[in-house]
């Protein structure tokens, strides 16, 4: 484990106290312009998130509509309350082959990125402690005063995420600041996703508000529009 790693890890809560952990169930509004370009629009505005914490596995759970949805990295099913199915695909991240940005997602395709992107989100720092991460501090960032350092991740083959090699900015407290990388499914497109309002969760920090904008060059942010705005309520841990 790196240093700055070492700093990030204790910073959220310590790799004791995450290991005693083995789910994360999270309120949450995910909105912002991404879905309404994929012709989803407000279909996350108001769902339950559960991220495990040891296996690649994320439910995404709508109340009111009879409706709970598993993201694993090679299978995506959608079934009732009653455990019937009412879609489901295998090789999933297959479907994303040749689209286009204006290409509209069906349902199948927003709980795999939403699998995806979250359940990493939601293991950030403790996931790169894994078998298999390599990860490298790299030149530091002064934003708004603040100097954050860097650590550049590579993901193992085993895991699904936005793409291979990403960026974590931690402050000068060990918390994440902001989160850097492209999105392969996309396209290569970027994104700047910002963590804020942090919650102490039973010992765990964990950012309540992300906000997440494309970059250019050096990753100078596009502030409009706004891609992705999550927000979280209630978080249990268990």
């Amino acid at each position: 484990m790196t240093e700055l790693l070492d700093l990030a890890v204790k910073a959220h809560g310590g790799l004791d106290r995450w290991r005693a952990v083995r789910s994360i169930q999270v309120a949450a509004s995910i909105t912002g312009a991404i879905w309404f370009v994929k012709g989803q629009g407000d279909v996350l505005k108001n769902v339950v998130l559960t991220a495990e914490t040891t296996t690649e596995r994320l439910t995404i759970d709508f109340p009111g509509q009879d409706k709970i949805a598993a993201f694993e990295p090679r299978r995506i099913t959608i079934k009732r309350g009653d455990g019937s199915l009412i879609a489901e695909r295998d090789d999933p991240e297959a479907s994303f082959a040749g689209q286009r940005r204006e290409t509209p997602w069906d349902e199948i395709h927003v709980i795999y990125f939403v699998g995806e992107a979250l359940w990493t989100y939601l293991n950030t720092p403790f996931l790169y402690t894994q078998e298999g991460f390599i990860t490298e501090e790299i030149a530091p960032v002064k934003v708004e005063g603040e100097v954050w350092r860097r650590l550049q991740v590579t993901f193992p083959d085993r895991l699904k995420s936005h793409t291979r090699t990403q960026i974590s900015c931690f402050g000068p407290d060990g918390l994440l600041r902001r989160h850097d990388y492209t999105v392969d499914i996309l396209g290569g497109a970027t994104g700047l996703n910002y963590a804020s309002d942090y919650r102490d969760v039973g010992g765990i920090m964990i950012p309540t508000k992300r906000r997440i904008f494309a970059f250019e060059g050096d990753y100078q942010p596009v502030w409009d529009p706004l891609l992705v705005q999550i927000d979280m309520g209630e978080i249990v841990l268990s």
